[in-house]
């Protein structure tokens, strides 16, 4: 089956000829008096109906060996981090989302770890800065906020080489638009509060493994330990929003390219990052791994920091606010949300492309440059 259909019909028991799964809400399930597994389930923070539902339909779509649901993407990228033994070495890709680079910075040396950031663009850095000691290479494509693009079968055949696995958060293609694992990943990282939920209304976060069954029992056992658990009606709304995940990806990326095209004409913009613009260096990469270009973009006006502050206060149909993969589109100036710490451009707006009609964010981006 293709994905758009394995994405809705998935293995399960109808009772009453109810076509939506029911919610399972129940924390505890019954069990013998001496603590007998009566039922396949015991506890909600070990498992639970609507967890595992959707994270059958996670596999299936990333074509993995199972996935394991969190309460949000954090949660899942920090379990899989707890899996390493101390010791471990974790190249990170210089563009990687704040709150992660904060986490790898922070935390974990206090577990062990020791965390690096280089440009996984740049073959030589990567055949440098690869060793024994590498036990995880992490990155983003398309990366955050500069929407870089980085070889995923490049990167993981150089990484296997040196016994190193990789973990690629697809969040901004989403399972719709690109699969890790088919290109050599070992994990696929998403954070389902964007477009997997794609209404703004709903948090959660998973760890798809390629082939290892081991894996996925850890990454179980650091969950039910360390609480990171999903509610069973997160994961029902999720489930739910995968159904319609790829209709929903198909115009985020149809409106993105237009308003991508339309500022890279603009004069006030300095440049636009966006995969299927002709104009992207990453443009072959980007086309040989992703079916789209997905709906999330970025900008830099020439006019820097007080230029990019004054279009995002006079657009009207673009909300500032962070997050992205809703309905809505949003507009964050990053540097902003960052704060101290960021690596963004002060220039650089975020745009996370919504499902209104292009012709209308257009209008309304052009309105808010003419105003420079």
């Amino acid at each position: 089956m293709k994905p758009e259909t394995l994405a809705i019909h998935v293995p399960q028991k109808r009772r009453d000829g109810a076509i939506a799964p029911p919610i399972h809400l129940s924390t505890t399930f019954e069990h013998g008096p001496a603590s007998e597994r009566l039922f396949e389930y015991e506890y909600i923070r070990s498992a639970n109906p609507n967890v595992n539902d959707l994270e059958s339909r996670l596999a299936r779509l990333e074509r993995g060996c199972g996935a394991v649901v969190f309460s949000s993407g954090m949660a899942a990228g920090a379990a899989l981090f707890n899996t390493l033994q101390p010791g471990s070495e974790l190249l990170f890709h210089k563009d990687v989302y704040f709150d992660f680079k904060n986490l790898a910075q922070t935390l974990l040396p206090n577990s062990g770890l020791r965390a690096r950031f280089i440009d996984l663009r740049d073959e030589d850095a990567v055949d440098r800065a690869l060793s024994g000691k590498t036990a995880l290479v992490c990155f983003e494509t398309p990366s955050n906020p500069r929407l870089e693009i980085i070889d995923i079968k490049a990167i993981s055949d150089k990484a296997h080489r040196v016994g190193a696995k990789i973990l690629v958060d697809s969040t901004f293609a989403t399972p719709a638009l690109q699969n890790p694992l088919a290109l050599g990943a070992d994990y696929a990282l998403h954070s389902l509060t964007k477009y997997v939920g794609g209404h703004s209304d709903v948090q959660g976060g998973a760890i798809v493994v390629a082939d290892q069954p081991d894996m996925v029992e850890k990454l179980v056992a650091v969950r039910t330990l360390s609480g990171g658990v999903l509610s069973p009606f997160n994961a029902w709304m999720l489930a739910r929003g995968l159904q319609t995940l790829h209709c929903r990806m198909e115009k985020h990326s149809a409106n993105a390219l237009q308003i991508a095209q339309m500022l890279s004409r603009h004069r006030h913009v300095e440049q636009v990052r966006y995969p299927f613009l002709e104009t992207n260096p990453d443009l072959t990469i980007a086309k040989k791994q992703m079916s789209a270009g997905g709906g999330m973009l970025s900008f830099e006006l020439a006019g820097g920091r007080e230029a990019a502050l004054r279009v995002a206060s006079e657009v009207r149909l673009f909300i500032n606010a962070t997050s992205l993969g809703g309905v809505e589109s949003l507009i964050e100036h990053r540097a902003s949300m960052e704060g101290p710490g960021s690596s963004a451009p002060g220039g650089l707006l975020r745009l996370s492309i919504g499902l209104e009609h292009p012709d209308d964010l257009i209008e309304d981006l052009e309105r808010a440059l003419g105003k420079l």
